[in-house]
């Protein structure tokens, strides 16, 4: 796809303005490129998480659909689309009037000094635009090889796994950086369909090596016995579950390697998903303090506040992370400024000096950029979330009621509101499942287990999940988890899903 074009004129020089503001606030980022390109144009760059070139698969299709439909319907519009690479790509909407550029532009370099400087995006690898390409050009020869539909449906039940997932992969030791390194020193190789050289930034070569390292593993098992299991495949404790299937399920080599493409795709997005109200807060933070103390002209002040106030609007229903994060930032920024933190002003008794409270420290700018740098969601809520906070913005636990047809205030308890919001950010609100076994009972089944943290599994997405699991493992595999206050396993042995007595 190849519908977007370099911006030049007149916002090519509003974007080196821009840049000169973030600058001068002490932004670092990397090199920025931003593109134009139309409404339709951009819903396909986001259906396809914001890269032009993706393998062929009918999710995008419909996602592309869904946001097609949303604009026009005037039900929602996309105003940009940033991506996590170096050099940083963004993508402008051609419609977009001028203050809507002005904002969109300081948004992205908000963003950009974020994915570069928060440590949860460390090891993100940041060719992902040529990485994206390779795996669409694979994927399509496999479907050329083995069949699309057969391709297609392993992808499906790839897909339906590609949630589970170690945070803790994301970070790397420097040993084993030194060690891919010397590896990828020694193994240059050329690649023979498309002629060019695989650098140690390509996935390509990371396949190559799976392919090699799964050719060896299955030359060592030959006289494995049925009786006779790696010990390493037994007993273990991983919610890494994909790269478990690619060292340990009777799978062919193409399989493999989908599995090792979809894996590689989902630890990228990850930190994204991560850091959802921190990202959008520090972006907005900065749209709205580059807009409001030096880009905006005395003639846009209300359009700007106009556009401002959309995006930050929250619903009952729902948490609006650019409003949470931002609201947020702000908050760290004034108490910083003015001291209020700390044994002696959190046993202050009198409310009068807690309110009065200002001892000139004027280290709020410093906070934040040192919070920006290493937290993620789940502990800048932990960690700066207050009363006093939660009552200004009116956060409370709401709870449908079925009597009146709407949604009311269930709780203004401070504990419940950041309990609340802490299990929602957890796992981003989804179980938290690792495999345990994979000679469970000693039959080559494979056992996961349930982290239960107080909701149970909803069971028809377990039943399916299994279901998808054993289609790739190809033996029976349960699922140890609590139900109805009472421990029990799910097992499906490619018949039935059903609790074992």
């Amino acid at each position: 796809m190849n519908r977007t074009k370099p911006i030049s004129g007149e916002l090519l020089a509003l974007k080196n303005t821009i840049e000169k503001y973030a600058i001068d606030y002490g932004l670092d980022f990397y090199p920025q490129i931003f593109e134009v390109c139309d409404y339709d144009t951009i819903n396909i760059l986001a259906a396809q998480g914001g890269f032009p070139n993706r393998y062929p698969h009918w999710k995008f299709g419909m996602d592309y659909d869904q946001l097609s439909k949303g604009y026009t319907y005037g039900l929602q519009k996309i105003y940009e689309m940033v991506i996590n690479t170096n050099p940083c790509y963004a993508y402008l909407l051609q419609a977009n009037n001028w203050v809507d550029q002005k904002i969109v532009m300081a948004h992205v370099y908000g963003h950009n000094d974020f994915f570069k400087n928060n440590a949860w995006f460390g090891n993100t690898n940041r060719n992902m635009m040529d990485v994206m390409a390779n795996h669409g050009t694979k994927i399509r020869r496999y479907m050329d090889r083995y069949g699309a539909d057969a391709v297609e449906t392993f992808i499906d039940k790839v897909l339906s796994l590609e949630n589970l997932l170690d945070i803790n992969e994301l970070f790397e030791t420097s040993a084993l950086k030194r060690s891919r390194k010397e590896l990828v020193d020694q193994e240059k190789v050329e690649s023979e369909d498309d002629g060019y050289l695989i650098d140690d930034r390509s996935a390509a070569l990371k396949s190559f090596m799976r392919t090699k390292a799964r050719t060896l593993k299955k030359e060592e098992k030959k006289e494995e016995t049925e009786e006779t299991i790696s010990a390493e495949r037994t007993q273990v404790s991983t919610k890494d579950v994909l790269g478990y299937l690619i060292q340990y399920a009777p799978i062919e080599e193409w399989q493999a390697d989908i599995i090792g493409i979809l894996r590689e795709e989902a630890y990228y997005f990850l930190p994204q998903r991560m850091t959802k109200i921190m990202n959008e807060g520090w972006a907005s933070y900065w749209h709205s303090t580059i807009m409001t103390q030096k880009a905006l002209d005395a003639s846009e002040i209300v359009d700007f506040a106009d556009k401002h106030a959309g995006v930050m609007y929250m619903s009952k229903q729902n948490i609006n992370p650019y409003k949470v994060g931002i609201e947020l930032m702000r908050d760290i920024e004034y108490r910083w400024n003015r001291g209020m933190f700390g044994k002696d002003y959190n046993e202050c008794p009198s409310m009068k000096d807690k309110i009065e409270w200002d001892t000139k420290l004027g280290k709020g700018r410093e906070k934040i950029f040192e919070v920006r740098k290493s937290h993620n969601d789940i502990s800048f809520i932990d960690e700066f979330l207050t009363p006093d906070f939660c009552e200004r913005q009116q956060l409370f636990t709401y709870k449908y009621n079925p009597r009146s047809g709407r949604f009311e205030i269930d709780s203004k308890d401070f504990n419940a509101i950041k309990q609340k919001l802490l299990s929602q950010l957890t796992n981003f609100g989804q179980p938290i499942i690792e495999i345990e076994d994979g000679n469970y009972m000693n039959r080559k089944e494979l056992l996961l287990n349930h982290i239960h943290y107080g909701v149970d599994l909803d069971v028809s997405f377990a039943n399916e999940t299994l279901r998808n699991l054993f289609a790739i493992w190809k033996r029976p595999v349960n699922l140890k988890t609590k139900y109805e206050d009472k421990e029990v396993i799910f097992h499906f042995d490619g018949k039935e899903f059903r609790p074992q007595s």
